[in-house]
């Protein structure tokens, strides 16, 4: 909610700059390693003492003030790999009790991933080396739309499926497996071709390989039929982040098979697929644990079309429609808005 906005002030030079924001590589770091791994920790960690607890949450709020004034220090180097080896080092034992199929091994198995390219970033980064940097950044990105498919449909299919049949319908879609593990070998293959550094054929095979991963998740959702949902708002919303997230996939692909426009396709899926899906999870949550049964549909609903909004502002100001200091600060502000919403949500009971 702030950090976002000032790394937009940051980049255009407006007011007083902070240091770890000024630069589009300052600006991922922190949307994928502040942000997105830390929603990672708070969905797939479950129950933790307090000690564990005070532990990770200290480190990364360290690492973040690390990062933010003196981002190519050690302090901000180390204490963002510590982040990394510790989620990791909680997350690799459930490498080893994951179900029978191995589909189920995909969530362990990209978690694992994840951490171990965050490591990798951050020894780039130290070390200086700008092709390496870049290139993790698309392995990274890769990876978490393989992880959005993969938690966000086992999400949706189970809570579609389940409201559909209240209403009488008893022959809807659900998990889907055989697209789901399409899914995963597709990206897979897509992140292993991402990890050839500046190779033209290697851009082609992950771009081919997106595109072909976003037209089978927009088939999968179709196959969901969320619009048939009545009086279900949240679910719609979480629909519309798997859309933006099918789109996004595509686009990102479609971007990287051109070479064209792919800091607008990285935003569609940064903002729109990212955004929405994690503020509806988390007010969604949230209702979970306050023992609601149904969120109050004005925060999943706004937040939704702010997110879109900003995604759309954003792509407008990448590929040079409109003025773009004007576009991407309106963009920060519709994203801020979104989690100021969800702010509101979370301290009230």
């Amino acid at each position: 909610m702030l950090v976002l906005p000032a790394s937009v002030l940051s980049m255009l030079g407006i007011g007083a700059p902070v240091p770890g924001l000024i630069t589009s590589t300052g600006h991922a770091h922190e949307m994928i390693f502040g942000f997105a791994l830390a929603v990672i920790c708070g969905n797939q960690l479950g129950p933790m003492n307090a000690r564990s607890l005070i532990v990770l949450f200290g480190l990364w709020i360290f690492a973040r003030l690390a990062f933010l004034f003196a981002p190519q220090s050690l302090a901000a180097i180390g204490t963002n790999i510590a982040c990394a080896v510790l989620l990791g080092w909680r997350l690799v034992p459930r490498l080893s009790i994951a179900g029978k199929k191995l589909r189920n091994a995909a969530l362990p198995a990209v978690l694992t991933a994840i951490c171990v390219i965050a490591v990798a970033f951050h020894l780039a980064l130290r070390t200086g080396s700008a092709p390496e940097v870049r290139t993790l950044i698309k392995v990274v990105v890769t990876l978490l739309a393989l992880l959005m498919l993969f938690m966000g449909g086992r999400l949706l299919a189970a809570a579609i499926a389940g409201q559909l049949y209240r209403q009488g319908d008893r022959h809807s879609a659900r998990v889907q497996p055989r697209i789901e593990g399409a899914l995963i070998i597709i990206l897979a293959v897509a992140t292993l071709a991402a990890l050839s550094t500046g190779a033209r054929g290697a851009a082609i095979v992950q771009g081919t390989a997106m595109v072909v991963a976003g037209v089978l998740a927009a088939l999968r959702l179709l196959r969901w039929r969320p619009w048939a949902v009545r009086g279900r708002p949240d679910l719609l919303c979480l629909s519309v982040g798997y859309a933006w997230l099918s789109v996004g996939i595509g686009l990102f692909g479609a971007s990287l098979v051109s070479g064209n426009h792919q800091v607008a396709a990285l935003h569609v899926l940064m903002v729109g697929s990212v955004g929405t899906l994690t503020i509806n999870v988390m007010a969604m949550t949230h209702a979970l644990t306050s023992r609601r049964r149904f969120l109050p549909a004005h925060v999943p609903v706004w937040s939704t079309l702010l997110i879109g909004a900003a995604t759309v502002l954003r792509v407008a100001s990448a590929i040079g429609v409109g003025e773009y200091r004007l576009l991407s600060l309106a963009a920060s502000l519709c994203w801020s808005g979104a989690f100021a919403l969800l702010l509101v949500l979370l301290v009230r009971r």
